[in-house]
């Protein structure tokens, strides 16, 4: 059992390593939190105990409340449901997550029949949020007046975002 490289005892383990393992065995009253934290305190030494992707998906969240135009504030939290769903794609642009959010708006932009699905979860959570009745599109009929949420006006909000994700392009090498 002494041959497990991270054993205490093993030819790879500190003094520090041994010490603690001593005094852990050697029936100290000691709690076992005591002996962990001791033990671990080297271990995320430099690193932040949030995984980068979680991260990752924090910064654009806030990235898309600090750019995006919705005094409303549902099409912003279908947004952020989107970013948390986006594992695949935010993965892929771990290092310049602002790629991943242009390529998720860009996608929406660019499919008109998944645009259409985020304008109709816009309405349904303003409907949640206010307590009223969502006005969804009818293809072919007319926005109704009081709708916050069209396709037209998404798409318009949507598009700039992009202006605003192309701006911290020029701005940052961070991109």
């Amino acid at each position: 059992m002494t041959n497990l490289p991270h054993h205490p005892e093993s030819a790879s383990a500190s003094n520090q390593d041994r010490q603690i393992f001593l005094e852990a065995i050697a029936g100290r009253e000691r709690a076992l939190a005591d002996v962990i934290g001791q033990a671990g305190g080297d271990f995320l030494k430099g690193e932040s105990p949030v995984p980068r992707l979680i991260q990752r998906k924090t910064e654009l969240k806030l990235f898309v409340n600090d750019h995006l135009r919705d005094s409303e504030g549902a099409l912003l939290l279908v947004l952020q449901n989107r970013i948390d769903e986006a594992d695949a794609l935010i993965s892929k642009h771990l290092e310049f997550p602002l790629r991943a959010l242009n390529t998720m708006v860009e996608q929406l932009l660019d499919n008109s029949a998944l645009l259409r699905e985020i304008v109709r979860q816009a309405d349904f959570r303003w409907g949640q949020i206010y307590g009223e009745r969502p006005h969804f599109e009818i293809p072919g009929k007319p926005p109704d007046p009081d709708d916050p949420y069209t396709a037209a006006s998404v798409t318009a909000q949507l598009k700039n975002l992009l202006l605003v994700i192309a701006a911290e392009k020029s701005r940052s090498q961070d991109f």
